[in-house]
This record gives structure tokens, sequence and C-alpha cells, in this order.
């Protein structure tokens, strides 16, 4: 099936398989594969921006894909409809993902209401997909009001998931000596919510402590215009202790988007920063497309080994040739 009303047709009757070979499509770089999905979304915009999008990040070992199969349970629970869209290290030999978190989610699997994506990130900073933007309408779309993004959450480029959700959760931990470490400023000063999870047996205490420096931490950190600084909680995945709260604190924030203007805002401006994000991203795919044609980039590589040009002139000199390359493209 590669007809986009077809697709469409499938999508916004539920039809898992249609989500799923739609998202390949949109994840794929084929020519024929990105009208198609071109103009899938264009069919699909009209039924978009339902769900409440949240994205959830955190530090390696926090407990993120745990702590979103215990919350999608209980969203199940209280009537909604979740997707959970899991962006995965690629392989860099393949390009293939591992798919490791999709396995920690064993209570939405199988669930009726649910719907579990793993993506690869391809190697893109920032903890996204090429396509999970995209991703998210197509399960809005499919009528998921709900839609939990899992980030990467290998370093410290997790920002870019702020661009596509409305509510930007936080991960962290206790135990690492310092309960700061790993929280860099970039990342907190775009949080919304701040989670100390694994906050169970005799780390309740110590994580008490952690939610309350964390709490001081973020009084000193600049926010951009009206935001306050994020709520800091402690829940445990693994037992379920404060994810009910957690629930209803993400469900408030929500609405106090919506009441007062701030999600129709902080979406338009997503919309333009998306807009910007993929034009950067089409550019660097068909820089590096282009030059791997040419012989000029190993030659100024052998410049810059031997110190015949210093790394800043090659890279300009890459940038001029691929601009002659596209200036002398036929039509």
């Amino acid at each position: 099936m590669t007809d986009p009303a077809a697709y469409a047709e499938g999508i916004l009757a539920g039809d898992r398989a249609a989500i799923g070979r739609a998202i390949t499509i949109l994840e794929s770089t084929r020519p024929a594969d990105r009208e198609t999905g071109r103009r899938l979304l264009r069919r699909l915009a009209p039924y978009g921006g339902g769900a409440h999008r949240i994205g959830v990040s955190g530090v390696p070992g926090a407990g993120k894909s745990t702590l979103i199969d215990t919350l999608g349970a209980l969203l199940l629970e209280r009537g909604h409809r979740v997707a959970v869209l899991a962006v995965d290290p690629s392989s860099e030999r393949t390009g293939g993902s591992i798919l490791g978190d999709a396995t920690r989610m064993s209570r939405l699997a199988g669930a009726p209401g649910a719907y579990l994506r793993g993506s690869p990130s391809s190697g893109r900073l920032g903890g996204l997909g090429r396509a999970t933007g995209a991703a998210v309408a197509v399960v809005e779309a499919a009528g998921y009001d709900v839609v939990l993004v899992e980030t990467v959450g290998v370093g410290q480029s997790e920002t870019a998931v702020a661009a596509v959700v409305d509510t930007f959760l936080l991960l962290g931990l206790v135990g690492a000596g310092d309960d700061l470490q790993g929280m860099k400023m970039g990342v907190l000063e775009r949080a919304d919510l701040v989670v100390i999870n694994k906050a169970d047996g005799d780390r309740q205490v110590a994580a008490a402590a952690a939610a309350r420096q964390l709490t001081a931490a973020l009084r000193l950190l600049p926010r951009g215009g009206d935001r306050t600084e994020p709520a800091v909680l402690t829940c445990s995945a693994r037992d379920g202790s404060g994810v009910p709260e957690l629930a209803d604190r993400l469900a408030a924030a929500y609405r106090a988007d919506r009441a007062s203007g701030e999600l129709t805002r902080r979406r338009r401006d997503q919309a333009v920063e998306a807009m910007w994000a993929h034009a950067r991203a089409e550019l660097l795919e068909d820089f590096h497309a282009e030059l791997t044609m040419s012989p000029v980039p190993a030659e100024l590589a052998a410049d810059v080994v031997v110190g015949r040009l210093a790394e800043r002139e090659a890279g300009d000199r890459l940038v001029e040739t691929y601009v002659r390359t596209v200036r002398g493209r036929p039509g």
C-alpha cells in the first residue's frame, strides 16, 4: 500500500498495522517514501493536536522505561488511550535500533488502549529520531490522547524533545553521590517537572533530601518569559508510589496551559522551530550525499592530517565545494 489516502483511512480507524507502516514510511529516506509521507501528513493535519504530549528524559539508569510503563498503565485505568514513542540508540553500522526500552514496558505492550513504537535515533543529537514529530501527528490522528515520547537519554543534549511536547518530564535518581550530577543546566532549564525516581525502600529519605536540594537549586536557574521553576517530585516506578500524584500534576499542568493560552503559543513556536529543524536536517543530509560523490573531502582531510590546512579553512572549503555543486545542478 502506497496510497496516502489508504494509509490515512487506516490510521483514522485505529488500525495498528497502518499506524506502524505509516511511521516506517515517515522514517524512510527514500524519495518516493518521503513524498508519500508529505502527502499523508497533509491528510492527517485536520485530525491532530488533540493529545497531551509528554516528553520523558533523564540520566542513564533513571528508570525512564519503567516509569513510562507504570504511568501509562495508570493512565489507561483512568480512561486514556496512550501511545509511547521510544527513541532508541541506533547501530552505528546498520542504523538499526536496539529497541531494548520496549521490552521493559510489559504492562503497556499488550494493552488494547496502548500503542508502543521504538524508533532509531539514526545518530541524531537531541535524543529524537528523524520522524518523531511526524509520528506524534500519526498517533494523535489515530485517537491516542496521551503521547509519551521517551528520548535516548545517553547524554546531555536531550533538550530537543522539549520542542515537540507540551510537558517535559526530567528524571533523576539518588545514590550517585551528587544528586545534581548528570542534570546539566541546559536540560534543567527546559524541564516542566523533575522527578526523583527509585524513591523506595531505604532510598526514600535520600530521595526526599535530593528533591529538597533540587528545588533550592532550581530557584537559581533562569526561566524564560513567565515560566516558573519546575516542581520536584519523588516516586517509585517499581512499586507505583508517587505515580498517581505525578499523573495528577501532569494533567493539571496541561489543563492550566490550555486555559491560559500557553499551549497554543508553545505549539505555534514549536511548529516554526520544526520547520527550521527539518530544513537544517535536509540540508545536512544533502550536504553529505553530495560530498560523498566528490574527491574533495578526502583531499582536504589529507591536507588537514599533515598540517597543510587548518581545520576551519578545510571546513570552509567543504562548504564552498557544496555550494558550487548545488549551483551547478540542472534546473
